[in-house]
């Protein structure tokens, strides 16, 4: 008998094979496949999380789970009504124009989809324009942007005032991220919040929408 202890256990540990057999072993017994993800994926990948903000895990152990999670995800999405899947709010997240650094933008995506969020992953390079498109395509709560250097800090600024010009950025949350960014330039770029790594951003997505 496969138990959400033992698949949680298999996500902290990154086990993607695992992961997968205790899922379609659920799934075959005929267990609700949302409470496969909130009591098996989604639990496990919580303690990740902790463990990561805590330093007792690494970015290469923390892509391990959420690859190990997304496994998991991918076998129950199709029994799921889309309605049903749960969610706290829709984020739409990229690195801005000039950067092309992702992979902690990547975990960050991973931590935010674990913690109840949907989330549409832009990419990297990502221009002001596409980012206004992605909004009115879209419709999110939070728009997260992400830079590396700090020659791409100025498009985070330039994105936040398009979604001005575009009468956008009263219906959503603006929250920012990466190696130089601190609360003192999401301040003065008009943002809504700051996250200093991918541990905190989840936290901070839900405190801003006050989940």
């Amino acid at each position: 008998m496969s138990s959400f202890a033992d698949l949680a256990q298999y996500v902290i540990e990154g086990a993607e094979s695992q992961v997968r057999e205790q899922v379609k072993s659920l799934t075959a017994q005929g267990v609700n496949p949302l409470e496969i993800i909130n009591q098996g994926l989604i639990a496990g990948m919580s303690v990740v999380g902790t463990r990561f903000k805590a330093g007792d895990m690494f970015v290469p152990e923390v892509l391990m789970s959420a690859r190990a999670m997304s496994a998991g995800i991918e076998i129950v999405r199709p029994l799921i009504a889309e309605t049903d899947m749960p969610s706290f709010g829709k984020v739409v997240l990229g690195t801005v124009k000039g950067d092309l650094h992702d992979i902690g933008k990547n975990l960050v995506g991973m931590l935010l989809e674990s913690s109840g969020f949907k989330v549409i992953n832009l990419g990297v390079d990502i221009s002001p324009e596409q980012f206004v498109q992605a909004v009115k395509e879209h419709n999110p709560d939070i728009v997260a942007l992400s830079a590396l250097l700090t020659t791409t800090m100025t498009a985070m600024k330039e994105t936040i005032e398009l979604l001005q010009e575009e009468g956008l950025k009263d219906k959503l949350k603006i929250i920012v991220g990466g190696a130089p960014v601190s609360m003192d330039f999401a301040d003065q770029i008009g943002a809504d919040g700051y996250a200093p790594d991918a541990g905190s951003a989840a936290d901070l997505c839900k405190k801003i929408l006050c989940l």
